[in-house]
């Protein structure tokens, strides 16, 4: 006993809280609560220091600019602003052939959206403008729409092989600014209408394979300039696997002048990396490595002629000055809307993960609905000067706070370099190679290609993620960046619907000195209270899983109430059935007495005595023996006997049956095996203890109180709702009762609308916690407890 656990242990001096209790205590503050009319007039006052915190959210900026300090800030934002606009320059006409667009086209990209997001964005730190997942997103989306033969040349009646690029080049412009707009309106309804939690849909996995998928995507677009080859341009699903093929048919017949340059251009850039990485921790700013390239390759191609003597390809004319805004043409709308919102969840999943990163790291906050609301202006402002979808850039993102930078003030000065670039010094590209760019592409992407370690990591760790990982690089790659995002996202959320399928169930025990209530397969200080279950579920019941719910609680608690209900009317029916053959012995005891001269014979047939006694009366007092005689002879008397485990019947004609024999038959017709002293529930009694855990799974006197913690419930839906109700009822039914713990308000309000509750399910049976329930339990049938306790002393 000292082992076992005494119900007085759990006593504490407080008061016991079920649902009713709580609400009396709510009433008393709902009282002194404003009513519903003057909260909204409340709300849609417009007061000074309300109209202000609009207008600081909406626009940021003005929140800190005004407290900028030079002196603090200014050196490390401008340095930090000129090293990532030294990045812009060499990433944006290198992602413009992601893009599939025209160099030029990167700069302005990397330019007009990073002076937006300078007075709408919350993040202090991260890098707006191109970035190569989403540059081969639009490049996708032009190609789709402009492929090169649909601008083939015409020499009068022949076609010729040669692609009109200008007028190519000016419609892809125009698909591009149309899809970006698009996907700029998009991420801004989205914000008005407070949707940033949309971007949570895509989970880190999720997004990491994506975007490594999408490296290799732009891999292979940029093989066909590292080669010099012209392979076909292929659309929609497994195009990937057909542009490799094309390919590498085509190999053999590679421009050896660009695969030269390729080559070189490789060697240098991985050499310099690396370089540049092992001497970051002791340099101020780390070397630009790209613009030393580019600037390099261009002055060697324009002094060496490579475009004339060696036929490699090159930037080209590239406009000084900025071009005048022009209205996207709403026409393509239609075609690109499914990639707009493709763009929208990648650009704002890949921005606020980042910006979340830094503002964790640096202690300010992040505010999600205004960072989609400043990421689509600044695509949609964006699209009206030509540039394509942007969104934050890991490299460059780390580059700049890195190097010091504090504001967005950083991103101003990023800004101004590339704007230099484009009014002055954009002709100056124009004999850059475009193998060298390729190159460039590839060497940024080696961050992406590291991702591929996460395979190991969450093999490690979990499985279902990792097989979310690799679901999402496979539909990437065979079915292209669109219809890739839309096949993860559906798996993903079929992977929420098969955790909360399969969650784990546990049984509660009480940790000793305390009111605390753990898993006791897990907790070894944890113990089960006797008489009392206490289940558990890890995730919301609801529709999908409420079967699963149920099972798993007859597992756990070691109950199969089928068979104990169809058992328990089984016992009613047996106990029914002696209460007639105790009403049947009594009246035979009755006839017995009046019998006196018969011992221990059942007779069957009722009429016996009658034809004796008119016998006798017929044939004279002289012949009482004889026909005494004659009608005992004539009466059929039986007597029961079990033979080869069946019952049967033995008929006599006359004699005479001990006592012992008449006993024996009497207990034997009762149809029971206990002695007549025995009472009926004795015997029901004994019957319950011979139940064993073979066929009812355990004792069905040791569990008189079932508690669910519904803590992690978040909702409870009809079926569940019907779930619930089916366990009161069936417990009820074999004497267990049933009690909820832990629900939310939410829970509360949705079973009330539910009419769950009945004259047999009160709220009375809702408690505020599993600890509460536990305590009424034990005050109200603690008793039982005691006994289970002394029954297994016994056992």
């Amino acid at each position: 006993m000292d082992s076992m656990y005494k119900y007085r242990k759990y006593r504490i001096e407080r008061e016991v809280l079920n649902e009713q209790r709580l609400e009396e205590l709510a009433q008393r503050k709902t009282d002194a609560q404003p009513s519903l009319i003057n909260h909204l007039k409340e709300s849609i006052r417009c007061t000074v220091p309300k109209l202000k915190h609009g207008v600081l959210r909406t626009f940021p900026a003005l929140y800190w600019l005004p407290k900028y300090s030079v002196r603090d800030y200014g050196m490390p934002d401008l340095i930090s602003g000129i090293s990532v606009g030294i990045m812009h320059l060499p990433q944006g006409m290198a992602y413009a052939l992601l893009a599939s667009l025209p160099p030029v086209f990167g700069l302005y990209t990397s330019l007009y959206p990073a002076l937006i997001y300078f007075f709408f964005g919350t993040s202090r730190h991260i890098s707006i403008g191109t970035f190569a997942v989403l540059s081969i997103m639009v490049g996708s989306v032009t190609e789709r729409l402009a492929p090169d033969v649909d601008f083939l040349k015409v020499n009068g009646t022949n076609v010729t092989t040669e692609v009109d690029i200008a007028a190519r080049d000016s419609y892809r412009v125009q698909v591009a600014a149309a899809t970006t707009v698009l996907g700029g309106l998009i991420q801004v309804v989205l914000g008005l209408i407070k949707f940033g939690f949309v971007g949570t849909y895509l989970s880190e996995p999720l997004v990491r394979a994506y975007t490594t998928a999408a490296a290799l995507h732009a891999v292979v677009a940029q093989l066909k300039y590292v080669f010099g080859v012209s392979p076909a341009r292929f659309n929609g699903p497994l195009s990937l696997v057909y542009t490799l093929k094309d390919v590498f048919l085509l190999l053999p017949q590679s421009h050896f002048p660009t695969l030269v340059v390729s080559l070189v251009s490789l060697v240098l850039l991985i050499a310099a990396k690396e370089i540049n990485a092992f001497l970051s921790p002791r340099l101020p700013v780390p070397i630009p490595v790209e613009l030393i390239t580019i600037i390099a390759a261009t002055l060697i191609s324009n002094y060496g002629h490579l475009n004339r003597n060696y036929t490699i390809q090159v930037v080209g004319e590239i406009p000084s000055g900025l071009s005048s805004p022009i209205v996207p043409d709403g026409s393509i709308f239609r075609e690109v809307i499914g990639d707009a919102f493709a763009l929208a969840l990648v650009a704002y999943a890949i921005s606020i993960s980042l910006g979340k990163t830094f503002a964790l790291k640096h202690g300010y906050r992040v505010d999600s609905n205004q960072e989609l609301v400043a990421l689509g202006l600044s695509n949609t402002v964006g699209a009206f000067f030509q540039s394509y979808a942007v969104c934050a850039s890991m490299s460059r993102s780390l580059i700049q706070e890195s190097t010091g930078g504090k504001t967005q003030m950083a991103g101003i000065a990023s800004a101004i370099i590339v704007l230099v670039t484009i009014l002055k010094l954009g002709p100056f590209f124009q004999e850059l190679p475009k193998a060298v760019l390729a190159c460039i592409v590839f060497v940024n992407l080696k961050g992406m290609f590291k991702q591929y370690s996460d395979i190991v990591l969450l093999w490690r760790s979990d499985k279902t993620d990792l097989v979310l990982w690799l679901v999402t690089w496979v539909s990437t790659l065979l079915f292209n960046l669109d219809l890739g995002l839309a096949a993860a996202i559906m798996f993903a959320l079929l992977t929420v619907i098969f955790r909360t399928q399969l969650p784990t169930y546990s049984l509660l025990g009480n940790v000793d000195g305390s009111e605390l209530y753990v898993d006791i397969e897990i907790h070894e200080e944890a113990r089960e209270i006797p008489g009392i279950t206490i289940f558990r579920s890890s995730a919301t019941v609801y529709f999908a899983n409420a079967e699963l719910y149920l099972e798993a609680l007859k597992e756990k608690s070691g109950l199969d109430i089928t068979k104990m209900i169809i058992y328990k009317k089984r016992e009613d029916a047996k106990e029914k059935r002696r209460q007639k053959r105790e009403e049947r012995w009594a009246q035979r005891q009755a006839k017995k007495e009046e019998l006196a001269d018969q011992t221990a014979v059942f007779c069957v047939e009722k009429g016996a005595k009658t034809w004796r006694d008119t016998s006798m009366m017929k044939k004279g007092t002289d012949k009482d023996e004889e026909n005494s005689a004659e009608g005992k002879n004539s009466t059929a008397f039986v007597k029961p006997n079990t033979r080869d485990g069946q019952l049967r019947w033995e008929y006599l004609k006359g004699g005479n049956l001990d006592g012992t024999d008449f006993a024996w038959t009497s207990e034997q017709m009762d149809g029971d095996a206990t002695t007549r002293g025995s009472s009926s529930k004795d015997t029901q009694s004994r019957d319950l203890e011979r139940i064993s855990l073979g066929s009812l799974g355990k004792w069905t006197w040791d569990i008189h109180s079932i508690i669910l913690d519904l803590s992690t419930a978040n909702f409870i839906d009809t079926v569940a709702a019907k779930t619930m109700k089916n366990i009161f009822q069936d417990f009820g039914e074999i004497d267990i009762d049933v009690y909820l713990a832990g629900c939310q308000a939410s829970v509360v309000q949705q079973l009330e609308l539910g009419h769950f509750f009945s004259g047999s399910i009160t709220k009375k049976h809702l408690f505020a916690s599993v600890h509460d329930a536990v305590l009424y339990c034990l005050d109200h049938r603690g008793q039982e407890s005691s006994l289970v306790m002394n029954n297994y002393t016994k056992l």
